[in-house]
């Protein structure tokens, strides 16, 4: 011992100081050290600390008794020293491992706790009894351990040899002369016993034979050789016999037997049972049925003997999973005889092959363990590639390649790419918002291969590969924000994704752009999640050397170092998911089958592909896994997890216990075949429409499984991609690997729209015509797609009836009584299979009939002991309140970890579930594809949700509103995240998404949760709901508008709404928050109206104050008019919650119809006035004439007195707003006309519910428009009377009346008349027939209007009575309309003499008009200036077909070609319309002429001779692009915006 000279007193010591005293004397590492000094541990606490304290901080126990020990020594003085051997301080904590287990001989459990408590050999020495036996240790091992430790002094140093851990770090040996050797091989029983000497050179001899066998194996063989060896096998290599005795032997057995859990012991005697890799045959089944463990030990060790017993029993702990155990006991075998291992054997670690694998596979055997691999590779040889496939297994999320060669031929980009996708990036694309890079470079969906130092493949400067320094300047901080990006728990969740770093050439020094992307890595990352593989021992060596040198971490056990790259890919070749040997297959022409190639998969990102021999040979079917499969999945499911294609492939493997089938099943099949078969569409939308949870999903995916060798099956993944993109794949589905074309069936699930299928049918329509060159007329029949439209829906028979019956079908959340016999079959059939099917919830709900009370039942027993002031029990009623209230919601995994406080490295999902109990038998985890294949937690079955959210009302008194606001006040929810992003959707989705009513398309006005706060707790409530939602989505303007719409609506406060409705258009200008400040106005002037007539005494004020809403009402409508106007139509897509009253993109008229419905509010409340009041007729007459300005408000007769002069005043004030209301409102009505007239409106049943709705709004204030502006006829009977000089005066003044009353005085209102009675048009035409003889009296503009709809009024009623005398011929017509059109020129405002010229001039095969291509040009050009705004998101409509006679005979109506159908259901002919398929049938083609055309640089023509007139596509799949020149013919349709082709057909 030697003494040191007083130190200063340790209470004077500095924080500082304590540090530096840790560091440089305790030696302990600087990260300790470091936590001192976080914590201000200065002397003076330091002198106090006792061992707990120092356990407290989180250190432990090695380090922490060390400290003890040093500064009890520095109290007395004293500087330390050892008792014992130097080389004892000096021994790792795995060598104290080692020696305790070899020499001192103590359990492993007791080795294994000093390991895990960081216990080397400088802490070793420092020990006492007590702290062994606060690690658990027992007195026994403690005192021995202490004993031993102090004969160590009398001893030579103890040789200590490395354990070999059989679990994580074992090497497969390829055996190349024929099939795996069974433990029996291994040992020859003929040969005698040999002593201990002759055994060691055995080992030795062995040992130097390995080596030339591996090299006699050629690489392509080690390939070819994926079967795992038998634990036997590799004894024969390693270990040496054993001579235990019977007894001990069947006593380890038992000990080992013991370990085993009930499970584990049922799997232990199925292999042991089939055990077949030894000499001897299998124990019989009988002689092992009813054994204990003791019996079966020793039945074990009677049947194989004393010492392969052992050995079989460890095979069949390995073959279970069971290799820790294994490896344990292995450990114990024959220690002695281990050591004799010759050094050469021991310089390499056993057994890298098994350590690979567990790296990879989490210490199990598939590759799915983790979520996705990030891989970090450097320069590469080509002869290096070959061994390489491995990476095509891989789930890979990214490559960042340092190789600029990659891309090129021979390099390992090119490889990759030849059987599987992979997207070329620069780092540079990594950066931006997270969901919009997601999107862009097409994340999780393919592979991304980033290019991290040059492209040598594009030639351009910007692509070359750079030196060192030159990268650190130029690339580096890319490299880092793309590191940075990946390691965003929100891009890949950590502890679920393993990062590689392939190292196929050496990395030399520090200033490599790899090993700085390795130190990237390692500042976000926790270093186990990264491993390295090396090609060689020596580029491993140096990689280790420069991580442990600079970044202080050993990355031995994470390394790959010893096997070739042969090995390595043969390696991870052979683990799981196996890939199906024969080949995924698809369905063909002729019944042949073609492979579906994983590269073309990898192209079709949005679809799921269901293959004829899907599941088929993934699994030994005859093994407990694929048993333990089956029971998982078929588990999964009855609870109430989503149905996958493995519970159809069990019901098929197993025909005696089939899937439960919906009585709809047959029915919905047949509605397939039958489209198949009958219809001539490219493309079939057929709905099917479900109750949530009552197998609608199943009942789709399970007809697709009957159907996949009919058709090529897929389900649309993500209804959130472009239709473009999805018609585009859904196309290639149709013609891969076949020059042929093949149907395909698509399932589009849990569809809220049926107008999202509408759109893609369009597009795969467009697409299908794109590719029609490809099609001969003998696959016509082949050339389909089916999509089946999964739509849920809260009353599916109600949403049927609206459907055409053939392309539609529904089940409800009721069974029939056949469908409760198939599942009380069901339910004793899962009796017999698995354990508690009472648990399978999802499956007895529907057994019950969806049973009210017995959901009420399971929901109160399950939350009897519900406290909510646990993590879990808020977290569960946070799902609970989520999945009532938003359909196919859930809270993704990692945000429950969070929430809950777990760390997020290396849980097992089922950890959480764990943590849930006991609410867990509710919850299921699913894997949510938009976002990256998150895993997300959700309860069972909505019903489930529902009941626990009364339950918890209703027994705990813990309202909805409670947890919405709980919800809202968790920062965590909140932050920055696509994870979160997607939760904080799903909250907003829950406040503001409204359902549709039951009886139509248009809505609710609020959510559902918001409807049950109101009634529940009222305004105030809800406010506040709303109040914190603003605050926390502060970029959300439908939260404020959904708040201003509750205060208007439900409580009258039309100053706090507008106030809301303010806020939210500040946020976001667009029409629907316009269109809320509009509603406001409207709803309060209405309240105001309505006020006032109940009151007795008048206040001119009122007046004042309702003009000025009026006002601002107009304003607000015409703004959101304007916007609606101005968007992008169809491209632009509005969420759902932006609407106010009305769905998606569907704004269209609102604004128009908004200040229609003011302006006559307006006028009522005008016609309340003493002095206009409607009742006399006199003051109508003055009304009127003032709103036309023909009179000023002074000149209106009026009692003189206080009360009128103030209405007058006000007037006055609002006189230029209230003079231009009716000519404004006349416009409008005219406007809407031509809207509802001219584009695929409520005449073409096409439309949705809101412009029908419209029409009538717009029809009841059009009559209301009759009634105060146009005279009545008795009136101007009077006037005719009272002023006999005026009759002509007064008879064109009754005429023109007439027209307007009937909307006859606007173009468009004329062609109404098409499907009217004949009458009605004969005596318009006649009244304009009489008007053309009084034009002396007319300006210039209106004798050209009334000469125009003179024209028209003709061709209309010659359509309906054509043998009338009074219709004017057509040469007449012609004569009129050219001296009109040489009047108005090309410029006229209106496209309505260009249309006429049209039906008028069109050219017929024996007369050509070369004028007609300018009356094309001038319609359109006319029509753009006029309507282009109004037609924006629509389409316009022919009323007039070209038929095939001459002169007026040749035109056809629509309601003529209607006629034809006149037995259909109106929804069935306006699909008719709505496809095309109309002009298929014989009586359209024998009314209408067929146009030849041609179609150049995409652009149709109609081609007469030499003339050629550009015509439009009437559909927008009516052509393909590619420009190609191709004669077509088509049928031609007169629109207002210029001449339509319907049905093109190309001549080839």
């Amino acid at each position: 011992m030697r003494r040191t000279r007083t130190p200063p007193l340790i209470e004077k010591w500095t924080k500082k100081d304590v540090h530096q005293w840790l560091v440089t004397e305790v030696k302990v590492p600087k990260t300790l050290a470091d936590r001192f000094f976080d914590e201000e541990v200065s002397g003076e606490s330091l002198v106090v600390f006792e061992k707990t304290d120092i356990l407290d901080m989180g250190l432990k126990h090695g380090p922490a008794v060390k400290i003890r020990s040093y500064l009890e020594r520095l109290k007395h003085a004293l500087q330390h020293e050892s008792q014992f051997p130097a080389y004892v301080e000096n021994w790792t904590k795995e060598q104290v491992n080692q020696w305790l287990l070899q020499h001192v001989k103590v359990y492993r459990k007791y080795a294994d706790r000093l390991l895990e408590e960081d216990v080397s050999g400088d802490c070793l020495v420092c020990l006492r009894k007590q702290d062994l036996l606060e690690l658990d240790v027992k007195s026994g091992p403690a005192v021995k351990i202490l004993a031993e430790l102090n004969e160590l002094n009398k001893k030579p140093e103890p040789t200590l040899q490395p354990i070999l851990h059989t679990s994580t770090d074992q090497k497969e040996t390829p055996q190349p002369n024929g099939p795996d050797l069974s433990l029996s091989q291994a040992k020859d029983p003929k040969r005698p016993e040999t002593n201990s000497k002759t055994e060691v050179g055995l080992v030795e001899n062995e040992s130097e034979k390995i080596q030339p066998l591996h090299a006699n194996v050629s690489e392509k063989e080690e390939i070819q050789q994926p079967k795992l060896q038998t634990w036997a096998v590799k004894m024969k290599e390693t270990i040496v016999t054993t001579d235990l005795t019977d007894t001990t032997q069947t006593e380890e057995i038992q000990k080992i037997l013991d370990h085993l859990s009930r499970e584990d012991l049922k799997k232990f005697n199925f292999y042991l049972r089939g055990y077949r890799d030894s000499n001897q045959k299998p124990i019989p089944l009988g002689k092992l049925e009813g054994k204990d463990i003791m019996d079966t030990a020793k039945l074990i060790t009677d049947h194989y003997g004393n010492e392969e017993a052992l050995w079989v029993t460890i095979d069949i702990l390995d073959k279970i999973d069971q290799r820790d155990l294994a490896g344990q006991v292995k450990q114990n075998i024959g220690q002695q005889k281990k050591q004799c291992l010759s050094k050469v054997a021991l310089k390499k670690e056993a057994n890298q092959g098994d350590k690979l694998k567990n790296l990879l596979t989490c210490g199990g055997n598939s590759l799915n363990n983790y979520y996705r691999f990030v891989v970090v590779v450097n320069r590469s040889s080509p002869e290096q590639v070959q061994y390489l496939q491995f990476l095509t297994k891989l789930k890979l999320f990214c490559v960042l390649d340092f190789d600029p060669n990659s891309a090129a031929l021979g390099g390992l980009c090119h490889s990759y790419r030849e059987s599987r996708v992979a997207n070329l990036h620069t780092p540079s694309q990594y950066q931006g918002q997270i969901d919009s890079v997601i999107k862009n470079l097409n994340l999780y969906k393919q592979t991304s291969w980033v290019f991290c130092n040059g492209r040598h493949d594009l030639d351009s400067d910007s692509n070359k590969e750079l030196d060192y320094r030159n990268w650190l300047r130029k690339c580096c901080r890319d490299v880092e924000q793309l590191v940075s990006f990946i390691s965003n728990p929100d891009v890949l969740i950590h502890g679920r994704n393993l990062i590689i770093f392939l190292l196929l050439s050496p990395v030399d020094t520090e200033k490599d752009p790899v090993f700085d992307t390795y130190k990237s890595f390692i500042k976000h990352t926790a270093e186990e999640s990264i491993i390295s593989i090396c090609e060689s021992q020596s580029t491993y060596l140096k990689w280790r050397e420069l991580v442990q040198e600079k970044c202080d971490f050993d990355i031995n056990h994470l390394s790959i170092n010893e096997l070739t790259l042969s090995e390595i890919n043969g390696t991870i070749m052979a683990l799981g998911p196996f890939n199906q040997s024969s080949g995924r297959l698809l369905p063909s022409s002729g019944s042949s089958v073609v492979v579906l190639k994983q590269k073309d998969e990898d192209f079709m990102t949005a679809l799921d592909i269901l293959c004829l021999n899907q599941c088929e040979n993934i699994y030994d079917e005859n093994t407990p896994e694929f048993h333990d499969h089956r029971i998982k999945v078929e588990e999964e499911f009855y609870k109430g997890g989503k149905v996958k294609w493995w519970n159809f492939y069990f019901c098929d493997k197993d025909k005696e216990k089939p899937f439960v089938k919906r009585d709809k099943h047959e029915q919905v099949k047949k509605m397939i075949r039958y489209q198949l078969k009958d219809s001539n569409n490219t493309c079939v939308l057929l709905n099917l429409f479900h109750h949530p949870g009552c197998g609608g999903t199943t009942l789709a995916m399970h007809v697709m499984w009957d159907l996949r060798h009919e058709f090529r099956c897929a389900v649309l993944k993500d209804n959130t991609l472009p239709k473009k993109e999805v018609a585009i794949q859904v196309s290639s589905l149709m013609k891969l690997e076949s020059d042929k074309l093949s149907p395909v069936l698509l399932l589009v699930d849990d569809s809220k729209e049926t107008e999202n299928a509408h759109d893609l049918v369009t597009w795969i329509r467009k697409a299908a015509v794109e590719d029609s060159l490809n099609i001969n007329l003998d696959d016509a029949t082949n050339c389909k797609v089916i999509i089946l439209n999964c739509v849920r829906s809260n009353s599916p028979k109600e949403q049927y009836r609206q459907q055409n019956p053939t392309q539609s079908q529904y089940i409800t959340a009721e069974l029939t009584k056949e469908e409760k016999n198939e599942f009380d079959k069901k339910l004793k059939e899962l009796q017999e299979t698995h354990e508690k099917p009472e648990n399978f919830y999802s499956f007895m709900i529907m057994k019950s009939n969806f049973d009210q009370d017995y959901i009420n039942d399971l929901a109160r027993n399950t939350l009897e002991n519900f406290d909510y002031s646990t993590k879990a029990a808020q977290l569960f009623a946070f799902l609970a309140l989520l999945n009532t209230f938003v359909a196919e919601s859930e809270i993704s995994l990692s945000l429950c970890e969070d929430y809950l406080g777990m760390k997020m490295i290396r849980w097992h999902e089922d950890s959480v579930l764990d943590r849930m109990k006991p609410y867990s038998n509710f919850l299921i985890i699913d894997t949510v594809e938009e976002y990256g294949e998150y895993r997300g937690i959700r309860i069972l079955h909505h019903s489930i949700a529902s009941a626990c959210v009364e339950e918890l009302e209703r027994s705990f008194y813990l309202k909805v509103s409670g947890i919405v606001m709980e919800i809202l006040h968790c920062d965590l929810f909140f932050s920055v995240g696509v994870v979160k992003h997607r939760f904080e959707l799903l909250i907003q989705q829950m406040l503001i998404e409204r359902l549709r009513k039951k009886d139509g398309e248009e809505r609710e006005p609020f959510s559902p949760l918001i409807y049950k706060i109101h009634n529940q707790q009222g305004r105030q409530t809800v406010q506040e709901i709303f109040v914190k939602a603003s605050s926390r989505f502060v970029t959300s303007a439908s939260i404020p508008q959904a708040l201003a719409r509750y205060l208007y609506i439900k409580d009258r406060d039309f100053p706090e709404a507008l106030k809301w409705a303010e806020k939210a258009k500040n946020i976001k200008e667009n029409p629907y928050t316009f269109d809320t400040i509009g509603q406001i106005h409207k709803s309060n002037l209405k309240s105001n109206i309505q006020r006032e007539q109940q009151e007795t005494s008048l206040n001119p004020e009122d007046l004042n104050i309702n003009i000025r809403i009026a006002a601002n009402a107009i304003r607000a409508f015409k703004r959101a008019q304007e916007l609606a106007n101005a968007e992008d139509g169809r491209d632009e897509e509005a969420a759902d919650d932006e609407s106010d009253d009305y769905p998606r993109k569907s704004y269209n008229v609102y604004g128009y119809v908004g200040v229609l419905q003011i302006t006559f509010m307006v006028f009522e409340i005008l016609s309340n006035l003493p002095f206009f009041e409607e009742g006399d007729p006199m003051k109508k007459k003055y009304l009127q004439s003032f709103l036309q300005k023909a009179i000023p408000i002074s000149s209106v007769y009026k009692e003189n007195n206080e009360i009128n002069n103030r209405y007058v005043e006000i007037i006055k004030d609002h006189e230029q707003f209230l003079l231009n209301l009716k000519t404004e409102v006349k416009e409008t009505f005219e406007l809407l006309d031509c809207y509802f007239m001219y584009t695929k409106g409520y005449k073409s049943y096409s439309k949705n519910q809101f412009d029908s709705k419209n029409h009538w709004t717009v029809s009841i204030h059009f009559k209301k428009y009759v009634t105060l502006f146009c005279t009545a006829p008795e009136e101007i009977q009077k006037e005719r009377q009272s002023n006999p000089n005026l009759n002509l005066k007064i008879d064109i003044e009754e005429r023109r009346l007439f027209l307007e009353r009937n909307q006859a005085d606007a173009f468009a209102g004329i062609l109404q008349f098409l499907d009217k009675p004949a009458e009605k048009i004969e005596k318009i035409t006649e009244y304009y027939s009489f008007l053309q003889q009084q034009q002396q009296f007319v300006n210039k503009k209106q004798k050209t209007k009334e000469t125009i709809n003179y024209i028209l009024s003709n061709i209309v009623f010659y359509l309906l009575k054509p043998k009338s005398k009074h219709v004017k011929s057509y040469s007449h017509l012609s004569a009129l309309l050219l001296k009109t059109l040489q009047d108005v020129g090309l410029g006229y405002p209106f496209p309505d003499p260009y249309y006429l010229a049209l039906l008028l001039f069109w050219p017929s095969p024996t007369q050509e008009n070369t004028e007609i291509v300018t009356y094309v040009r001038a319609i359109r050009n006319s029509s753009r200036k006029r309507f282009s705004l109004l037609f924006r998101n629509s389409s316009t409509v022919a009323h007039l077909y070209l038929g095939k006679g001459e002169e007026l005979k040749r035109l056809v109506s629509k309601p003529q070609l209607d006629e034809n159908f006149n037995e259909m259901r109106r929804d069935a002919l306006a699909q008719l319309w709505r496809n095309g398929d109309i002009f298929k049938d014989k009586a359209i083609i024998n009314l209408l002429h067929r146009v030849s055309g041609i179609i150049e640089q995409g652009e149709v023509f109609a081609n007469y001779g030499k003339l050629k007139i550009p015509v439009r596509p009437a559909l927008i799949a009516g052509t393909r692009s590619g420009f190609s020149t191709e004669k077509v013919s088509f049928y031609l349709g007169f629109a207002i915006d210029g001449p339509l082709a319907y049905d093109i057909q190309y001549e080839n």
